[in-house]
């Protein structure tokens, strides 16, 4: 290269995923048939009418051209009716939804907004790992908050306390939690909220897995009193609607937020392809009987997956929400690193191990239910 690398990226890794499938990628082409349950990639499609309105709209002449960076008015206005008939939040769609092209682009506009080098953030000891690598690129401290096991991976308020600052700007949540399936709690976040307003930290909640095998009522933080004076809640149609590839979300908070984001984000892209946003406004509008058969598909993986950890005699609990399962490795197996290694070289099948996530993975693993109930299985007879 004719020049050094800035410093962000000499401190930034490549995504583990990124890696990883690297190596399964040579493993195929030598002939090998990888079984992949460690990507949350889902492989179904999205509901036939999302389809039409993708074709219909691509078929428009003035669907090709630069679109508004607030996204168009229909996507909006069915966000809103989403979160109505979804958490019972009241949204207004002219001034409180900013369609992203998925959460990990709003990961990066939130920082980019909020965050000046030195600044603190607070991110949950199992996390999403962008929630740290996008706060190190800005140059912010990332401070690690513990995550209670024994009160199903909630936060530790007390801790919490502790490592707040006044140099604390941001906090970052995720319920349904990945990758520990732990589900939202409206206790958890009311004392955020709290928390929030005390010491006048922004709450940034990532809230993409709410309607996958959700075992009551989903709940948005938004919900909370509150709420909306010191919180954005990005959410995503990834998971929920079957459309990851297509890179569909948005984040939802109170005017002033929204706009200051946009500023960043106005810099960044030109906007989203319109016939998406047309298909993600009609996607929005499924049917609870469209997410009722995922969620039977996803039940029936579940029993799969939970048989293939049995085999490996690791231990799980029964009240996970999301596409994954977390599970604790037992004693005989030295590291989760080689057990990740032997069943990818030995057994060809790919799990994700998981310190990926934080320090305090190490002696668990996550299977994805991103993978047909009899390619599970198939996995399992190898064991």
């Amino acid at each position: 290269m004719i020049i050094p690398l800035a410093h962000r990226a000499g401190q930034t890794e490549e995504y583990y995923f990124s890696v990883k499938l690297a190596e399964v990628r040579k493993l195929q082409a030598a002939g090998h048939d990888v079984i992949n349950i460690g990507i949350g990639n889902p492989d179904m499609m999205p509901s036939e009418e999302t389809l039409q309105a993708l074709y219909e709209s691509a078929r428009r002449p003035n669907a090709h051209g630069y679109q508004s960076y607030k996204g168009i008015p229909d996507l909006r206005a069915a966000i809103a009716r989403f979160y109505v008939r979804t958490y019972d939040v009241l949204l207004n769609p002219d001034t409180e939804i900013l369609p992203l092209m998925g959460s990990k682009e709003g990961i990066t506009h939130i920082s980019l907004t909020f965050l000046n080098e030195g600044d603190e953030v607070l991110v949950p000891e199992l996390g999403y790992p962008a929630y740290r690598a996008v706060s190190k690129m800005v140059g912010a401290e990332v401070k690690e908050y513990p995550l209670l096991e024994h009160r199903n991976w909630q936060p530790d308020w007390e801790a919490v306390e502790r490592l707040a600052t006044p140099r604390t700007r941001i906090m970052w949540l995720n319920y349904p939690h990945m990758p520990t399936g732990a589900p939202a709690v409206r206790d958890t976040f009311e004392r955020a909220v709290r928390f929030a307003r005390e010491h006048r930290v922004l709450l940034c909640h990532d809230n993409p897995y709410s309607l996958i095998l959700n075992k009551k009522p989903p709940v948005s933080l938004l919900s909370i009193e509150g709420a909306t004076e010191v919180a954005i809640e990005m959410n995503s149609m990834s998971k929920s609607h079957n459309m990851a590839g297509w890179r569909v979300g948005w984040m939802a908070s109170a005017k002033p937020y929204i706009d200051a984001v946009l500023t960043i984000k106005s810099n960044v892209d030109s906007g989203m392809f319109r016939p998406i946003m047309d298909a993600a406004a009609e996607a929005l509008g499924n049917p609870e009987e469209w997410h009722e058969e995922r969620n039977a598909v996803y039940h029936e993986r579940l029993d799969a997956a939970k048989a293939f950890l049995d085999a490996l005699n690791c231990t799980y609990t029964d009240d996970q929400e999301g596409m994954f399962l977390w599970a604790k490795l037992p004693d005989s197996i030295p590291s989760a690193e080689q057990l990740v290694d032997d069943l990818l070289y030995n057994k060809h099948i790919f799990i994700a191990p998981g310190f990926i996530f934080g320090p305090k993975g190490n002696r668990y693993i996550r299977v994805s239910l991103c993978m047909p109930k009899e390619r599970i299985q198939e996995a399992t007879q190898r064991l």
